[in-house]
């Protein structure tokens, strides 16, 4: 049987020393990290990120950051760059070699034919005296001291170094480009981050049956129309507009309550004053209310319009909950 003990400790001490060396990380970032962003900030082009083994893996992570937060990125394999890639590199793009070394025989036949046009390249690499750092034009140094590997030969601290300095990049950016929750959604639409900033009440009412019925609706029907519609409430209306609402509690309490429930009517047992929430809204802002006030059910208004219902059960099957 395993020690859990010596696992754990084994578990936690990789965590400390590749936390240790994300903080270090911070200490190694100069004005060259502030050229870089500034250079892919002011470009016309993409960012082409470009890495061998390990890194390259870390190469498309970045790209995928990027590209999620308003900056276009693309991924070049080092390898497959100099066996016919290297055309993925158009005129505007700036280029991101990441090596832990910097001196992998893939990144020294690639750094001169990217030196050879009119891009400008970074070099991510934990070897400033490198060949990749010697040729760059901005050089980003994600140094450790040591890979959680017992035998310092598995790329794990390295490759989280890198990770970081990529997001540290990405964030940077957003900031600049103001990125906000909105663009999040617009890059984001099919998921449920993507949901919770732009799937509004009027979205999900729509798509529901709308249960109505008059104030003086016998109960009989309230409890049909509750049936039918499967929302498990009803909206109560005089005049068109809402004046109060009945929920299938709100049936089951009435039915402890009265052993005749001939002559009673909607208004003998609804609540007057239900919960609302204005078409235009979040679905997300939706189920705050719906947490905060303990419900599963709100009332969708436009103004003093009655536009349907939205439930709990709409949220949690969006994804939203």
């Amino acid at each position: 049987m395993s020690d859990t003990k010596a696992i754990l400790n084994i578990a936690k001490k990789t965590i400390e020393t590749e936390a240790e060396a994300i903080h270090h990380l911070g200490s190694l970032l100069t004005e060259e990290f502030a050229q870089t962003v500034d250079l892919i900030y002011q470009s016309k082009g993409r960012v082409v990120i470009s890495g061998i083994g390990k890194s390259a893996l870390i190469a498309s992570k970045i790209v995928a950051t990027l590209n999620s937060t308003g900056t276009p990125s693309i991924f070049m394999h080092a390898a497959d760059a100099i066996h016919g890639d290297l055309g993925t590199i158009q005129d505007d793009d700036v280029v991101i070699c990441i090596s832990k070394s910097g001196n992998t025989p893939e990144i020294k036949m690639l750094v001169p034919l990217i030196k050879s046009g009119n891009n400008k390249l970074i070099g991510m690499t934990g070897n400033m005296d490198s060949f990749l750092a010697t040729h760059a034009d901005f050089r980003l140094n994600t140094f450790v001291e040591k890979e959680a590997c017992p035998n310092n030969l598995a790329p794990t601290t390295s490759t989280t170094a890198q990770l970081v300095m990529g997001d540290a990049l990405a964030i940077c950016l957003l900031e600049l480009r103001g990125f906000s929750s909105k663009d999040f959604a617009k890059y984001h639409p099919g998921g449920a981050l993507g949901k919770r900033l732009y799937l509004r009440v009027s979205d999900i009412a729509n798509n529901n049956m709308k249960p109505a019925v008059n104030v003086d609706s016998d109960v009989r029907k309230v409890i049909v129309e509750i049936s039918e519609k499967m929302l498990g409430v009803t909206a109560v209306l005089e005049n068109g507009k809402v004046v109060g609402i009945v929920t299938d509690g709100d049936i089951r309490r009435m039915l402890n309550k009265f052993d005749n429930i001939t002559g009673l009517t909607a208004k003998d047992i609804m609540t007057a004053t239900p919960k609302t929430i204005e078409t235009d809204v979040l679905a997300i802002n939706a189920l705050e209310l719906m947490q905060e006030k303990g419900i599963s059910q709100l009332l969708a208004m436009s103004g003093e319009n009655y536009m349907g219902v939205v439930h709990l059960h709409n949220l949690i099957n969006e994804g939203i909950l």
